[in-house]
């Protein structure tokens, strides 16, 4: 199963495309990491990691 914050990149076709999906989860993210993963100078994979923490008593 296919994690939902998770994009299929072969749908992002342009430089231009991939960028606005950086910057629309940096937007968005307040609290975690983003990494992007290259291979052989190409893009292949961008991760989200976000941080929900909860105060107690």
């Amino acid at each position: 199963m296919k994690p939902t914050n998770c994009i299929d990149l072969s749908e992002l076709n342009t430089d231009q495309k991939i960028a606005g999906y950086i910057l629309t989860i940096l937007e968005t993210l307040r609290f975690g990491s983003i990494e992007i993963v290259v291979h052989d100078g190409r893009i292949v994979q961008i991760e989200r990691r976000e941080k929900f923490r909860f105060k107690t008593g």
